[in-house]
């Protein structure tokens, strides 16, 4: 190895260096994310905890989208497909140079499913830390997130508010870097890395901007030096208990819906079966678990405050004191989940609540079926109005989210409609676009009580209101939703966890029989993944060969 060790000469290695295991820091910083924009920071934090523990710390770069400036328009198309990329990249980087061990620094919402993904594939050991959430903005004495300003928006368009009040939200809502203060997608996930045992305590809610955050990094830089000594890498983690925790507080916390696509994209990556882990065991784990924290966009509070509360730590020390959380998981601290969590206490029952006293006794999301979406659709539960856990009226049919954006701001849509829009699915957008323009567009004019809104493509976690996604199978792969026809009667029961068209059963059948689902012209990277993707009820992986 004498030709390779005279390369690393060329980066000023020493003696001493070349002795010591290569610890990879995958860090996604990028100028164009506020999420991500101070990630240098957290990298070389990371990389000072490797070097104290005696390793040899190398900063590699990995790509990411930020949703909220991808989002309403064509590059929100590029989003979900960039998490194959992220996880295809961090394979490539630690194979090829031979690291023994890794930290993963991302932050927002493909960004951490993806490196979740990478590091299963290369199974070496491994610890995530987070960039950290935004703190909350202020406007009027009240706070605010980005969701606040899409229904802003919203508001705007249906002439609620004017443009000098539009603006004072543009300036208020985002006051420093981080991941986008709610229980958005990015937040969510980070959350359940804790869950899952991947990161150490904190990381998904000591705020970016606290001086906590660094040595956080700190740990997790001496943390995967421990790991490689005891030689303990992903898969010994990421077990289907591990899973199954995760999607408990993925539940008690009410976190975003992409967080089903992408556990159930992990444990794809995994080789579970689904009898492991499948949308349909999702919903019973959904049945019994009782949700305990309502946080923006369900509720009023955000993710500094969760912190505040105890983080996830208390969350999950409640669950396992509750026989409802697995306590024997490993996790990257090298210790159970039992024992990680075993001071952690509740500091304000409010935030979160006691499992005798929840703010539902089921958790946040549910899936729902029926013959509109036999594999299953996503809504985020604890974000509906109780108005709308039961709601019927005439489908107002859209085959783009641009089409159904100008329908909404320009007030075309009545109370009692439910909105349908098909054809942006993982095949059929493709790359299956998040809808927070015309969820929150709904919102803001006042309609979040009396509209329903479904599509094959998915939602932001900041979506809030009757907004069921990843309906499959979708349009663009024969599915029902592609057959539904302006004025048809849709039938949507949260409680029951039903979503059915009301029309005869023969009916649909002579519609499917002539039914030539519509191809949208793409060229590049989107036309491969649109070849290789699969369905969101298998997280919308490539296929296997």
């Amino acid at each position: 190895m004498a030709a390779q060790r005279s390369l690393l000469r060329a980066l000023g290695w020493t003696d001493s260096e070349m002795k010591k295991p290569i610890v990879g820091i995958i860090s996604a910083q990028s100028d164009i994310i506020p999420g991500h924009t101070h990630l240098d920071e957290i990298a070389r934090a990371a990389a000072e905890g490797v070097i104290a523990a005696g390793g040899k710390p190398v900063i590699v770069p990995s790509i990411g989208v930020c949703d909220g400036i991808a989002m309403g328009h064509r590059g929100m198309r590029y989003s979900l497909p960039s998490r194959e990329i992220i996880a295809d990249s961090a394979e490539i980087l630690i194979t090829a140079h031979a690291f023994d061990a890794c930290v993963f620094v991302g932050n927002c919402d493909k960004i951490i499913p993806g490196m979740l993904m990478g590091a299963v594939r290369v199974n070496v050991p491994s610890v995530f830390v987070s960039g950290g959430p935004m703190l909350a903005g202020h406007k009027d004495g009240k706070k605010l997130s980005l969701s606040s300003m899409f229904e802003a928006v919203g508001a705007y368009t249906s002439g609620k508010i004017d443009e000098a009040e539009l603006a004072a939200f543009e300036c208020s809502a985002c006051p420093s870097c981080g991941s986008c203060s709610g229980m958005f997608t990015a937040n969510s996930m980070n959350c359940l890395l804790e869950a899952l045992g991947m990161a150490l305590p904190g990381n998904g809610t000591i705020p970016a901007v606290y001086s906590a955050r660094i040595a956080l990094a700190k740990r997790a830089g001496e943390a995967v030096m421990q790991l490689l000594q005891k030689n303990i890498r992903p898969r010994d983690i990421l077990t289907p208990t591990a899973l199954k925790n995760a999607e408990r507080v993925d539940m008690a916390i009410g976190a975003s819906s992409n967080s089903v696509l992408h556990l159930l994209a992990l444990a794809s990556e995994l080789g579970f079966s689904k009898e492991q882990l499948s949308v349909d065991t999702m919903n019973e784990i959904s049945f019994g678990t009782p949700n305990l924290c309502r946080l923006a966009p369900a509720g009023d509070y955000y993710i500094e405050e969760l912190e505040d509360a105890g983080g996830i730590s208390a969350v999950i020390r409640t669950l396992i004191d509750a026989g409802l959380f697995e306590g024997s998981a490993l996790t990257v601290a090298g210790v159970t989940q039992d024992v990680l969590t075993k001071s952690a206490k509740v500091r304000n029952p409010e935030i979160i609540r006691p499992v005798s006293a929840p703010y539902s006794s089921y958790g946040g999301l549910a899936i729902l079926k029926g013959n509109l979406a036999k594999e299953g659709s996503v809504v985020k539960k604890s974000a509906v109005d109780p108005k709308m856990y039961h709601h019927a009226g005439p489908a107002r049919v859209f085959d783009s989210e641009e089409e159904a954006m100008l329908a909404i701001s320009t007030n075309q849509i009545n109370a009692g409609d439910v909105v349908v829009i098909r054809y942006e699915g993982p095949k059929g957008g493709p790359g299956m676009r998040e809808m927070l323009s015309p969820t929150s567009s709904i919102i803001g004019a006042g309609l979040g009580d009396s509209v329903a809104l479904i599509t094959d493509g998915r939602f932001s976690g900041a979506t809030r209101g009757a907004a069921i996604g990843h309906v499959c199978p979708e349009a663009a792969a024969g599915g029902v939703i592609g057959v539904v026809k302006e004025g048809d009667i849709i039938e949507i029961d949260i409680q029951k966890g039903e979503i059915n068209l009301r029309v005869p059963d023969e009916e649909i059948a002579a519609r499917l029989a002539s039914f030539t689902p519509k191809e949208k012209p793409v060229e590049g990277y989107l036309k491969r993944y649109r070849a290789l993707v699969t369905s969101a009820s298998d997280g919308a992986v490539f296929k296997k060969f």
